[in-house]
Order: C-alpha cells, then structure tokens, then sequence
C-alpha cells in the first residue's frame, strides 16, 4: 500500500500553537485508567505497617491473631520476606536503600514500613493491618536540623558540593556595601493529586508492574537490580500519571507488591495512604542557607558566598543542591558555593520540583534585594548589571542567556516603572502594599532516548516511547512534534508512551523529558522519511524504524543550557492580623521554543502557584517527641486554595536553543523558580521589614511588625 500524501512544505506547522491534550477526553471521561484502576483476575490488596517509633529495632511481629482474621493470605515482614540484593549499581542517583523494604529489623524513622498485610479486599487488609502488634526496642533520635551541626559535611553529588575562586574576606572586606544574612526553607512535600500506587503480578518468572512513575524503564532497571533479573524480564507499564513532581520513582510499595506477588502467586496491588505518603515517597528537605555578598558603589559583586545545609536520612545520602542558582545567575571575582547535608532520623529526602534551585533561589534573591536596598540601586537594575556572559563554575559560554530581555519584558507590562522604592509607604485602607522581583534559573538538558515510529497502512503515523505524561502534557506536545517532523497533521499521529517495553526512554524529571523525548521522535521521523521516499509502499503490518539519541547528546556539554525567568508580585499585608495577600503575579521566561502554548502556560502558572504557596503556607513540622509529623496529611499540611490565587499571567520570549531539533530547553520547572523570593520581597516591600524565613505565617508577620507600625 502507498502512503497518504504529506502535507504540502508551505503549510503552518503544529509545534508552536496552541491545541487541547490529546487524551484530555479520556480523562474527564474517567476512561483514562491509573495505576490502581485496572481490572485483574484474582486481584489480591496490600496494606502497608509502618513504624510508630522514630528510631529502634523491631522486637516482634504478632502475625497469629491477624492471619486469623476474614480474607487476610499473607502477612509480609523482615522475617520472612524474599531477599533482595542492594549493591546493585543504580541508574540514577546515588545508591539508595529506601525501597529495600523487610530486608532487616532496624527502624531508622517514623513511617518506615515494618509490615505488609495482603487480604482479599482493601477493607480487610486495612482492618488486618491496623490490628498488627508490631513491637519496638526503641532508641533515642534526633531530627533537629541546625546551622551549627558539626557532622554536616560536603558531598559530592550530581555536581560538586564546592566550588571556588578568589580571595572571599578580601573582597568582602573591600566592598562598598555587604550582605550577611541566614535563610531558611522548611520541610515540604509533593502531595500530587493521585496517590502512588501499584499492581505487581508475576508468570514464568516475569515480573508485570501496573504502576505511577515518571520513568517506565528508570523503575524496570531499579527492580531488576533489587530482584537479581533480568531487565527484559520485567515490564512495567504507567500510561497515566496524576502527578508526580519528583517523588514517583521506586518506592516501597512497589517492591512491597512484587514480593507479595510472587510469594502469593497471584496479582497484588498496593495503594498508600495520603499520611503513608508523607514518610515514604521523599520531600523536600529543609535548608540553612548563608549567603554574603559584596558590592562596589555601583552594584558590580566583587564577592558572592552561598552555603547550604540541608537533611537527609541515615538511609540514603540526599543533597538538595540550594547553591545551584549562585552558581549560574551572578559571577563576583571571589565566588564560593557549598552544599552540605547531615543525617538524621527522618525519611529519605527525594527530588522536587525544581530540586536545588527552589529552595537556593528563596535565599539569593532575596538577599539580592537586601544588596539593591543598601546600594540605593533598583532591584532589577542590580540584577542587569552582573549578568554575566558566561557560566560563573563552569566558565563555559551560555547557549541564549535572556534573562535580560525577561526582566525588561517583565518590568514593562508589571509597571515597574512607576514604582516607589521606599518601603512602607504604599496604603490602602488598612493594608500595606509592596511590590517585588526575582530571577529564575533552571538547567536546560536532556537524556538519551529510543524512539519508534510506524507508517500505518491506512495513512497514520504511531510513535512508541517510554515517556511519562506527569500533568505536563507531553503525550500532546510529541503528538505535535511528529506531525511536524513527518509533514503530516496532528490527527495523523498516536503517541503511545508508558511502557518499558518501548526501549530506554530519559525520565520524567529535570524538566529534560519532551526535550529529550522530541530529540528521538524527531531521529525516527527522518529515518522514516528517508525510508518511504526510496520505498513508499508499506506492508500489511506497517513500517518500522527505530531511533536512538545516545550518540547525537554529545555536543551538548560544551556549552551551559538553562532555562531563564524574571518573577514579579504584588501584595498586600494587614500588619494588625498578619494576613499577607498576594494580589498578582507576573512571570516572563525565556525557555526555548514553546512546543503547546496551552499546556506551557498551565505548567508556568502552575509553578509559580507553587512558589505563592511556598512562600505563604508550605511547611511540614516534624514532633521532637516522636519524630513524626505533625498533620501529616492534606488537612494538617497547609497549600495554597484558590482564594489564595489571584491573577497569575505567565507568558515568554523568543529563546529557540539552536543546537536542539525543536528549539526546546524545558518548562517544566522553571515556573517556581524565584517566585518565593519575588513574593517575599514585595512584603518586604510593603511592611519595611526582612523575612528571611519561609513560610511567611501571619503570626510570624505580627511579632516582626511594620516600618510605622
């Protein structure tokens, strides 16, 4: 059979306009399934136990009276649970332990699973599970997170835990002006909208996992490591996603299921609870940040200090990298960042949206602020002039650095212009008003990727890549990027993805994953093109060609790739009640070429949302007595709700990455990058006084007062 004709070269192309998810149906339908919604024969449930103490071994296990109960098959613990291997060599990160669950009787934090009890239905498992006795040789803990640790320690991550150049005190000590300020972050959580979940079943020593992740073969390289396989002996398959934001990579409960799976000889899902998710699906640590900064008369930095101190469990070693934004966004002839990181009782810290560059943005930026205050120089102006021209570390030149355009973009429509810099001075009624700023950065890379795609014999096109939609909208966006590459239109494309069977796909994460993804579709589409214009007639069973980016990525490593964004707010604070409202926001980013405008400016609203709730509501506060949390679930752990959002605007600038097929760089985080800082510094703004420590609570904007207060 001959190929449908492609579209004509002189017609408009789909990547660059705007077109609703292409699975958006299915989902409102509720036809879309998840990971806990499918149908199997001989479904079996899990419930996960999980420790009440902080820190200790287990003594006993009392699985008699609970076997005993109605529908309950198997009671899963440290004793008689299947051996994993653990020295395996991982993927991504370093060697973690989290998921290893059953292995050992040590309990190294609250929530740390002791247990699973497998029933007939969920009601079962949970009464049987919530009727264990689990009993503990308790030990003192300590899940205090001070500036004065002395075993805090540097580590070397994904990136190094120091870097530096010249002579810090000395130019510290020659700058016209300084800042010297700590900044903290809390502990905060991911708290997407589905819960983890998932259905392992096993046949002829093949492991099938029905799961939520943002990395189909990322999971599938994890499990073979931990059950000795083969990675072709396990398929893993997450179609779709109901959020993720870092926290969906393996879990307990996935390797929880697959034991029960394989012990019982039949299917088992595992679904956590919305509390069981607050322990054991990662968080954001919380940071102590110092950052100094010296200035000459007229704003140029002579000397730029960023030191971060963050948790991690004494499971796994977690850096949250908070010096990443001093390391890209501001030069100084003396330049030194430092991340360090203690262990504690606590869970397993994970990555979250914007790892690194959230919480670290919280700090420089606002201490960028203190700086323009004391120098007499507009916030952005200040900014403007120590944009350097190539990477601070690395000193490699940028690939586009249009942070500069953002701003003056940005300050345009935001009427900066017209600002009073004076703070305090701006009323209405009884409340103060204050404006504020911030710069954004995130990395801009990408991964090696495998992409097929077939020419159908009735004209369509499939693509077949292990992607992970998380909210973001990629199936949409790779839709329109193979109908560009293949000069067809959208509706001649199927994107499937989800699916470790596809071959080795980039992850979910990093904001690299269209990028990534669109690299491979974009490789495939030209093979297949070259294919059927020697050849254009196409077998019953399609025509086939495979792509693989692994090789083509090497370039990218010459140059420093971010994403860039300037962030505004307006807010307003009642200084009687500590209210502070945010009134609008503004971000203006420069993020490489905009593959769906619909869905990008839902992910940088989304993520400047974020930020507004970072900076006003987000904190997890853990008991000293028994090291858990307190509210430990959506009613106890505070986001932002509509009434809190006012009218968010998120548009970009022209910033194609010419070394990228598409032009993409990533959006997926850069939204909440800077947006803590910009609402902080309006309240600065508005009140005349520093909060340097988030959230910014109202009982916490009573005791600091206003300027005339």
């Amino acid at each position: 059979m001959t190929t449908t004709p492609l579209r004509p070269a002189t017609a408009a192309g789909a990547v660059g306009t705007a077109h609703p998810r292409v699975e958006g149906l299915e989902k409102v339908t509720g036809a879309a399934r998840y990971a806990a919604e499918f149908p199997l024969p001989g479904l079996a449930h899990g419930w996960l136990v999980v420790s009440r103490v902080a820190r200790g071994r287990i003594r006993s296990v009392e699985t008699g009276p609970v076997l005993a109960m109605p529908g309950v098959l198997a009671v899963l613990h440290h004793g008689n649970a299947p051996r994993l291997r653990t020295d395996y060599e991982r993927q991504f990160g370093a060697h973690d332990q989290t998921a290893a669950v059953f292995q050992h009787d040590r309990v190294p934090h609250a929530g740390w699973p002791v247990a699973l009890v497998v029933a007939e239905t969920p009601e079962q498992a949970r009464e049987a599970a919530e009727s264990l006795t689990v009993t503990y040789e308790e030990e003192p803990h300590d899940i205090a997170l001070t500036a004065d640790r002395p075993e805090a320690r540097t580590v070397d991550d994904y990136l190094p835990g120091v870097t530096e150049k010249g002579d810090l005190e000395a130019e510290l000590a020659a700058s016209a002006a300084v800042v010297d300020a700590e900044y903290t972050t809390p502990e905060e959580h991911h708290a997407m909208m589905e819960p983890h979940a998932a259905t392992a079943r096993w046949e002829d020593g093949r492991l099938d996992l029905l799961d939520s992740n943002q990395g189909t073969t990322w999971v599938q390289s994890e499990l073979a490591g931990l059950f000795a396989l083969d990675p072709a002996d396990i398929r893993v398959r997450s179609e779709h996603i109901g959020g993720g934001f870092g926290s969906k990579g393996l879990r307990a409960h996935q390797v929880a299921a697959a034991m029960a799976a394989r012990v019982l000889d039949r299917p088992v899902r595992v679904v956590l609870t919305r509390r069981q998710m607050f322990s054991l699906t990662g968080h954001r640590s919380p940071t102590v940040q110092r950052v100094r900064l010296g200035a000459d008369a007229g704003g140029r930095l002579r000397a730029l200090e960023h030191r971060t101190l963050n948790h991690t469990s004494t499971v796994h070693e977690f850096l949250e990298l908070a010096s990443i934004p001093g390391r890209v966004l501001y030069d100084a002839d003396a330049h030194r960042t430092a991340s360090e990181l203690v262990p504690l009782d606590v869970p397993s810290p994970t990555w979250m949206r914007a790892p690194g560059e959230a919480p670290g943005s919280f700090a420089l930026e606002s201490a960028l602020d203190e700086l323009a205050e004391k120098l007499g120089i507009d916030p952005i102006e200040l900014r403007l002039r120590n944009d350097p021209e190539r990477g601070p570390v690395s000193g490699l030149p940028f690939a586009g650095r249009n942070l500069a355009a953002c701003f003056r973009e940005g300050a345009r429509r935001f009427g900066w212009a017209g600002r009073d810099p004076r703070p305090g001075v701006r009323r209405e009624g009884r409340w103060l008003l204050g404006t504020g700023t911030a710069a954004a950065s995130f990395g801009a890379g990408a991964g090696p990727s495998t992409a097929s795609l077939t020419a159908e014999p009735d004209g369509t096109f499939t693509v077949r890549i292990a992607a992970a939609d998380i909210g973001t909208g990629a199936r949409t966006a790779l839709t329109l990027v193979a109908a560009d590459a293949l000069e067809v239109t959208p509706d001649r494309v199927r994107v499937r993805i989800g699916d470790s069977a596809f071959g080795p796909a980039m992850i979910a994460g990093g904001s690299t994953g269209t990028r990534s993804w669109s690299w491979a579709v974009m490789a495939a589409a030209r093979e297949l093109r070259e294919r059927l214009a020697a050849a254009p007639d196409i077998p019953a069973d399609g025509l086939t060609v495979r792509a693989d980016t692994t090789e083509a990525l090497g370039t990218l490593s010459q140059k420093e790739r971010h994403s860039f964004g300037a962030q505004f707010a307006e807010v307003a604070v009642d200084p009687a009640t500590g209210e502070v409202r945010v009134r609008r926001m503004l971000g203006i980013f420069a993020a490489g070429r905009i593959v769906n405008p619909l869905t990008a400016r839902s992910q940088l609203v989304g993520g400047m949302t974020w930020g507004l709730s970072m900076a006003l509501h987000e904190e997890a506060v853990r008991d000293p007595a028994f090291g858990g949390l307190y509210g430990g679930d959506l009613a106890g752990y505070h986001i932002a709700s509509h009434a809190d959002v006012p009218a968010i605007e998120a548009d970009w600038v022209d910033d194609p990455d010419p070394e990228d097929p598409v032009g993409i760089k990533g959006i997926g985080e850069i939204g909440i990058v800077g947006a803590a800082a910009a609402v902080a510094n309006a309240v600065w703004h508005a009140t005349g006084v520093r909060h340097r420590h988030l959230p910014i609570r109202p009982d916490r904007v009573i005791a600091a007062g206003a300027v005339d207060a």
